[in-house]
């Protein structure tokens, strides 16, 4: 049940004029089920760490991108299901003092997806893994992400550098053997990086996992599709310009979860490991997504808004958010 019926939501920065923010809100509700409107209406100016009770929730634990600058977290989202965080997408920077925040349970989350491997998207997971002994974690955590390519190690690798035997942690180590407190084992798996083949190797009573190998130079990359609960989720990840291909696994979502990393007009290195707005309206438009959510905000895009949602606008006409840390959206 929607509270109100009125305009596309625009989602500018939360340091916002009030007035725009105000009107960012009365849109937004559109969204939203009453049971979380307060507490989004809060979040307007400062974000209070709540979803819904039920059904599936989009939390923005980084909106921002690899800056020092930007007063964000890095990149990073949680999917709830009836107040259960169950997928973590990328473990950035501050993203564990976020789930905390934002009342996650490491005891709870089925899944850790990687969308590639580099340190703005996984240097909090030694937190992750420690919270868990901390919190007598007693079921395996799969922890998926690319495989290597390159100078760039595997998924498997990298955690082993971190937390094996011989690694930077390895008074962690026993959470790959499974001989961890209470049983507590991290699962890593690779997930093919390369080619156009679909990879569909996890699932549960109500969740299901697909991955796309994405181009991001020479970095292996994947974006993700959750289908949790009856509702389609796919985070982008960093890529550049596969548009037909993206928009084909991003078709019929209900939320596309894409980075929004340089303003229209970029040229050069950029432009080539980065979507522009008007390739994200292109995406969103031949997808037939219900709502987009731009992540990844770098300090270059802030401050266009404006030009980013009308280059969007010139091929997608349906709710535009531009994510703020600690946001929540519901589906």
């Amino acid at each position: 049940m929607s509270v109100c019926s009125t305009t596309t939501p625009r989602r500018a920065d939360r340091r916002a004029p009030l007035a725009w923010r105000l009107l960012a809100l009365s849109a937004a509700c559109l969204l939203l089920p009453a049971a979380g409107f307060a507490q989004t209406f809060g979040r307007i100016s400062d974000p209070t760490p709540y979803c819904g009770d039920e059904g599936v929730w989009i939390q923005i634990l980084g909106g921002g991108g690899p800056e020092l600058n930007d007063d964000e977290a890095s990149a990073s989202y949680l999917v709830f299901l009836d107040n259960k965080a169950r997928v973590l997408v990328d473990a950035a920077p501050g993203s564990s003092y976020l789930f905390d925040r934002a009342g996650g349970r490491i005891n709870d989350l089925d899944v850790i997806v990687l969308t590639n491997l580099q340190a703005e998207r996984t240097s909090d997971l030694p937190a992750f893994i420690t919270g868990g002994r901390h919190a007598d974690r007693d079921r395996p955590l799969p922890l998926l992400g690319p495989d290597g390519r390159g100078d760039y190690p595997d998924t498997e690798t990298l955690l082993a550098r971190m937390i094996g035997p011989e690694g930077a942690w390895a008074y962690l180590a026993d959470h790959l053997s499974g001989r961890g407190i209470g049983g507590f084992r991290v699962s890593p798996r690779n997930v093919p990086a390369t080619g156009q083949r679909r990879w569909s190797g996890f699932g549960n009573q109500y969740l299901k996992l697909s991955a796309l190998p994405v181009s991001y130079g020479e970095i292996p990359a994947l974006a993700w599709r959750v289908e949790i609960n009856g509702m389609k989720i796919v985070f982008t990840g960093d890529f550049n310009s596969q548009i037909s291909l993206i928009a084909e696994f991003a078709e019929d979502a209900d939320a596309l979860v894409i980075h929004h990393s340089v303003p229209e007009g970029t040229r050069g290195t950029l432009a080539e490991q980065h979507v522009s707005p008007s390739q994200i309206g292109q995406i969103a438009a031949q997808a037939g997504v219900r709502m987009v959510i731009l992540g990844h905000r770098m300090n270059r895009t802030r401050g266009r808004e404006t030009l980013s949602t009308t280059a969007i606008e010139e091929h997608y006409n349906g709710p535009l958010i531009f994510a703020n840390d600690l946001e929540c959206w519901g589906l």
